[in-house]
Parts: C-alpha cells; sequence; structure tokens
C-alpha cells in the first residue's frame, strides 16, 4: 500500500459522511429565514450541494485528470483500461475484485463503478466540459446518505 493511495482516502462509512454531512445540516438550519425547511430544500435555496455529492464530482475529476495525464501520476498504477466498451462512454476501467473493506475505500477502487456508470453524454474532450456535464448528472444511486 503506498503512501500516495493513504493520502486520497476519504471518508468511506455511512457514518463518517453522515457526520461531515451533520455540520453542513447545522449550520444551514441555524438560518432563520430556512429553518422550517427540509435539508434538501434549504441546500437548493442557497445553490449548495450536499458534501457527499461535491467529494463525488471532486473524485470524477480528480480520476479524469489521472486518466487523461493532466496531473503526473502513472495512470497505469491506478486504473487498467478495459477494451469492453459496448455501451455508454468509451473510456471504461477495469473493476477488480477486491475482498478488503479498508482496500474498497481508496480512491481508485471507489470510483471505477461511478466512472463506468457515466452516461454516454458526458463530455471526455476537455476538464472544463467534462465538469459541466458531471454537473448535470443524477449520482443519487451512488450517495450513501442520499440527500439531493
Amino acid at each position: 500500500m503506498s503512501f500516495w493511495q493513504n493520502c486520497i482516502q476519504s471518508a468511506y462509512t455511512a457514518n463518517d459522511i453522515e457526520l461531515l454531512e451533520k455540520v453542513q445540516r447545522w449550520f444551514t438550519k441555524r438560518l432563520q429565514s430556512l429553518k422550517h425547511l427540509k435539508y434538501s430544500i434549504r441546500l437548493t435555496c442557497l445553490g449548495l450541494t450536499s458534501l457527499e455529492l461535491c467529494q463525488l464530482q471532486l473524485d470524477l475529476l480528480y480520476c479524469y485528470k489521472i486518466v487523461f495525464g493532466l496531473i503526473c501520476l502513472d495512470v497505469n498504477k491506478y486504473f487498467i483500461f478495459t477494451s469492453l466498451s459496448t455501451r455508454g462512454h468509451p473510456c471504461k476501467l477495469y473493476k477488480t475484485q477486491c475482498e478488503n473493506l479498508k482496500l474498497r475505500s481508496f480512491f481508485s477502487e471507489r470510483i471505477v463503478n461511478v466512472w463506468n456508470l457515466l452516461p454516454a453524454t458526458v463530455d471526455f474532450t476537455t476538464l472544463p466540459r467534462f465538469k459541466r456535464s458531471i454537473a448535470q448528472v443524477d449520482f443519487s444511486q451512488f450517495l450513501k446518505c442520499n440527500v439531493l
């Protein structure tokens, strides 16, 4: 296990994510004009996203940077490209079988399912276009706290 893999490991369990989300929930509830609204509506009114969704989108952006060589990391140390791309986008990654729960929480393991299930409408041509197009994707199936 490399130092880099330890650094990019983030909150994985539903409990960890819920604790982080709880801070944002508490803060938005303190705003007098919004305190009677549901959390998801408060986020919409404030133009915010849930912290879990923000983390997922940042993970996808980081994955894009690694896959397309925009940062100095060897893509082959983190991902294996698959030649089977019958549906969706052409930049699919191979999903390895990982038995260890702790290892499954590493960036290179947890992002592959989300990456491979991105719709064909996602634009991979440039980073800004990719960023704009993933902002339009519904990621609710991947969120543990389901706060959209």
